[in-house]
């Protein structure tokens, strides 16, 4: 029998914060919390969905367009340079301004010299209570990416694309060793204690999926706190390749997680249950149908 692979680690740092209605005191807190997650070793670092603002899709309004940014732009270049100075990668989730009248739900990775290695932009908007997105969201137009870091090749997908497999699916075929999730999650209604548990535990799950379906770890920074109607959940959590959580944060308090994740479990696992290799892709062609008459 061949060898295991040597050991390979990257320490992953999550930021769970909460954000304030001012987005250069939240871009001050998530610098700060960036810089203390590189300080007990973290070497890649995420933070949450849209992390500059309070969660505004709460509603339409179309002042809240004024919160977006150009890519690249004064917040990517803060960040780049805390991760030249530190030698780290960041993920961070933006509310990108491309053009007028087109904006995008976009995460940036940051590579540890301060260049941009990647660029994602969100490719499903939801529309539901309480999370507008449609109407401050253009869907995002890059497909479904991994990006090479000084560290590894890591996916980036946003919040309401963790319940969609095919989006794990494209990622890590696309050469992903972990897969970032920026989100911003929570309950909206008082529907009671089993309900509240049952959507955390679906979202959970769902993701837990993922790794386990993909063979790869899995990294989800949510916020936290109050704002308006919605109750973020928090519960930031790593998942490794056999949906195992290695670590999860509190659901009510700012946490940070900095989890270190040897990247030769991959290989173990896809070995064992080889998955990507017994795929019928052959059969697969009625994914491109919205719904299977009949």
């Amino acid at each position: 029998m061949p060898d295991a692979p040597a050991g390979r680690t990257v320490s992953l740092g999550l930021v769970q914060m909460t954000c304030s209605p001012d987005p250069e005191k939240n871009l001050g807190k998530a610098l700060e919390r960036v810089e203390e997650a590189a300080r007990r070793g973290a070497q890649v670092v995420c933070l949450p969905e849209l992390f500059r603002s309070r969660y505004f899709c709460q509603t339409e309004d179309v002042a809240r367009f004024d919160l977006a940014e150009p890519i690249p732009g004064p917040t990517t270049e803060a960040l780049a340079k805390l991760a030249a100075a530190r030698g780290i990668a960041i993920v961070a989730s933006l509310f990108e301004r491309r053009a007028a009248g087109v904006y995008h739900n976009t995460a940036v990775t940051l590579d540890a010299d301060g260049r941009t290695a990647g660029v994602y932009r969100k490719m499903h908007i939801p529309d539901d209570p309480l999370y507008y997105e449609k109407f401050y969201f253009t869907p995002g137009d890059t497909g479904f990416l991994a990006t090479d870091t000084r560290f590894g090749r890591f996916g980036t997908l946003v919040c309401w694309d963790q319940w969609f497999p095919e989006a794990a699916r494209l990622t890590a075929l696309a050469g992903a060793e972990v897969l970032f999730y920026p989100t911003a999650i929570g309950w909206q209604f008082a529907e009671g204690a089993d309900v509240d548990a049952a959507q955390h535990g679906a979202w959970e799950t769902i993701q837990r999926g993922h790794a386990i379906a993909n063979g790869l770890f899995v990294a989800v920074t949510n916020r936290v706190g109050a704002e308006d109607g919605i109750r973020f959940w928090g519960q930031s959590f790593v998942a490794d390749p056999f949906g195992r959580v290695v670590a999860r944060a509190s659901s009510t308090d700012e946490e940070i997680l900095v989890v270190p994740c040897d990247l030769t479990a991959i290989e173990r696992q896809r070995r064992n249950w080889p998955f990507l290799r017994d795929r019928r892709i052959d059969a697969y062609g009625d994914l491109l149908k919205r719904f299977r008459d009949g």
